[in-house]
């Protein structure tokens, strides 16, 4: 390793697999820790060698992993400025090798491999958008990225570079959140027919492609049927070259070239079965003036603080007839007022189909079909909220397409999630045409519910008293009782404790059931989900699971430790479960609010006999039913009098003579 090579604060947790708060806590508590070498204040770079030598030093166990070793290598050969480019080539390297394994062998024993490399990467790659101008000068990092690629095959060594290289970048980088890109992808595989096409117009890095790439569509329902071509455009050239190389890697028919698609469409005349498109928010310097007579205004000239609406434009104009588009927009878009016009013929004409919230603050997920002549057009559109729920989406998109989508008989309420609508075209054509979801939903439909929601809150204040009367019965002493604590650590050194982390970074879908952090906070009912992945967790009855804000013992078996959680496996004969959730329960209330989890090593737990942690365990146990108890209670009162209210407010309630 070159002695130039870096780590950030989130480098060297991954290295000693700690939280990045155990990470600051060294760099206060330990006056010889390694004082910084670059990076900023608000975000140092330390030397690798001298963090090494510094964990060796202090006992923390440590691991340099091949692909840790790879990116430091890469981060110590150029400036942060051109990290993305070198980032590039290694990926296309790691294409070239792919593509000519003979002639990279022969290379690999050549003294002038560093020499002739990118003559010999650039004739094996020449389908990439553009040349990565910055080179692999360094035969043993060459050597690094090859073996990564022969440990766990070359789209994965080159994803685990894209990844680092996004975390670096996440200020200037943009990228669809995992549980979006993956709900688009899903809605792209359902609506593009074998051979087809689905392109992104801002591709970025290749998110939603990549999206799309990993579903079964690009094989083919059918044997020999032809792949689906993905294509893509990105105005960042960088971006546009690690987009093409996460692609071809993965044997994808791909295409992304790089440009600006609004004012240099790369793709001009092509026809999509399905666009894709997570464009760039606010951008006010898009070209307004010089495609004013643009011929894919079809819906009117957008105005110049609406660039989103020129986006939807530009990806109508690219789908075929009844081809679909599926683009993320900024919530506010729904409403402007200078945005009236274009909604209003985006619904008159029938392309716009369905707005659907994903989030409180956005973005709404816009759902398009290019009018086909001669076709009937819809009376109305899906309005949905699925900012608490992202599953629904895909069920209520497509039980709106089976009626009003096509002219049929609208779906009836009780066939739809209940925070989706379908409203009348017509009943949005007015002043505001206001398509926002947050207008439209309420619960109007169930104000039938209020007396089973007024049964309810009063079955949940009787628990609630119960779990009051059973209050533990706590002494209060004179002073402060000074019991012997130890760490958590101990414990774990003692084998009275296993404690493991998740591997996983998002639970949106999948055959597993998966407890996330809301679970924990809320009763420890799992509800993510996720597919089968080397290393996941299992949750068995009696495990305590901590976040970052609280801890409770686990009751319900079966689930996969989710993102962000620690789990805590104890041994019963020597330390009661409870009493441990309590005081890690304790040590997370007081973690600082940017910890990504737990600092176990900051956790102190008394150490008393097994019979004094049991009484301790109880009263903790009491105390956490109380909580849950009261916060169902709180959650119950906030339903009845929301479904009062709007059910008088609405009509479909009154008040009893």
């Amino acid at each position: 390793m070159s002695h130039d090579a870096t780590v950030n604060a989130g480098d060297i947790a991954r290295l000693a697999d700690v939280g990045r708060a155990a990470v600051s806590n060294w760099r206060r508590r330990y006056e010889d820790f390694p004082h910084p070498v670059g990076g900023t204040a608000s975000s140092p770079l330390f030397s690798l060698p001298e963090i090494e030598e510094w964990l060796r030093r202090n006992g923390k166990s440590f691991e340099v992993s091949l692909g840790d070793r790879v990116w430091q290598g890469l981060r110590a050969a150029v400036d942060d400025l051109r990290l993305g480019e070198l980032s590039g080539f290694a990926g296309a390297f790691l294409l070239y090798a792919r593509r000519d394994p003979d002639g990279w062998r022969r290379l690999a024993a050549a003294p002038d491999l560093v020499v002739r490399l990118p003559r010999e990467v650039a004739a094996a790659t020449a389908d990439l958008p553009v040349r990565p101008g910055s080179l692999l000068e360094d035969a043993q990092l060459i050597r690094w990225i090859a073996d990564l690629s022969a440990l766990h095959g070359p789209a994965t060594a080159f994803e685990f570079v894209c990844e680092r290289y996004v975390e670096a970048h996440t200020r200037r980088l943009a990228v669809t959140r995992g549980e979006v890109a993956s709900l688009m992808g899903r809605l792209a595989r359902r609506a593009c027919p074998e051979g087809g096409a689905i392109l992104d117009p801002a591709v970025g890095v290749g998110t939603l492609l990549l999206a799309v790439s990993d579903t079964a569509v690009l094989d083919g329902a059918s044997p020999g049927a032809p792949p689906v071509r993905l294509l893509g455009q990105e105005i960042n050239e960088t971006s546009a070259l690690l987009a093409s190389l996460r692609l071809l890697l993965r044997d994808a028919n791909a295409r992304v070239v790089a440009g600006d698609s609004l004012r240099h469409d790369g793709f001009e005349g092509e026809r999509a079965d399905v666009v894709l498109c997570d464009p760039p928010f606010n951008e006010r310097a898009w070209g307004h003036e010089e495609l004013i007579g643009d011929p894919r205004w079809d819906y009117g000239v957008p105005p110049r603080g609406e660039p989103e609406l020129a986006w939807v434009q530009h990806c109508l104009a690219h789908a075929r007839p009844g081809g679909l588009v599926a683009i993320l927009m900024p919530a506010a878009a729904g409403a402007r007022r200078s945005g009236r016009r274009i909604r209003a013929n985006l619904l008159r004409a029938g392309a716009l189909r369905a707005v659907i919230g994903l989030s409180a603050a956005g973005p709404d997920l816009w759902l398009l079909r290019r009018p086909e002549a001669g076709a009937p057009s819809p009376a109305s559109i899906l309005l949905a909220d699925a900012s608490d729920d992202l599953s629904i989406v895909e069920s209520a998109w497509w039980t709106y397409l089976a009626g009003a989508g096509y002219g049929g008989t609208s779906p009836t309420a009780g066939e739809l999630p209940r925070t989706a609508r379908i409203v009348r075209i017509i009943d949005l054509l007015d002043d505001e045409v206001d398509v926002s979801p947050a207008r439209h939903i309420s619960s109007r439909g169930d104000a039938q519910r209020y007396p089973a929601a007024g049964r309810r809150l009063r079955d949940l204040a009787e628990v609630l008293a119960e779990a009051a009367g059973a209050l533990p019965d706590l002494e209060v002493l004179s002073g402060r009782a000074g019991l012997p604590t130890t760490a958590i650590t101990d414990l774990a050194k003692a084998g009275m404790v296993t404690v493991r982390y998740s591997v996983l970074k998002t639970a949106d879908s999948g055959d597993l059931s998966v407890l996330t952090a809301d679970d924990v906070a809320r009763g420890g009912t799992p509800s993510g989900r996720t597919g089968s992945e080397p290393g996941i967790v299992t949750v068995a009855a009696g495990d305590v699971v901590a976040s970052t804000t609280t801890a409770r013992v686990i009751h319900q078996p079966g689930a996969v430790l989710g993102p962000q959680l620690s789990l805590y496996q104890v041994d019963r004969s020597r330390l009661d479960a409870d009493f441990l959730a309590g005081f890690l329960r304790y040590a997370a209330a007081r973690a600082h609010p940017g910890a990504s989890r737990v600092d176990v090593r900051r956790a102190r737990v008394p150490r008393l006999p097994l019979v004094e942690q049991r009484a301790y365990g109880a009263a903790f146990r009491r105390l956490a039913e109380l909580e849950d108890a009261i916060r169902e209670v709180a959650d119950a009162g906030e339903a009845l009098i929301r479904l009062g209210l709007e059910g008088l407010v609405d009509g479909r309630l009154r008040p009893r003579a």
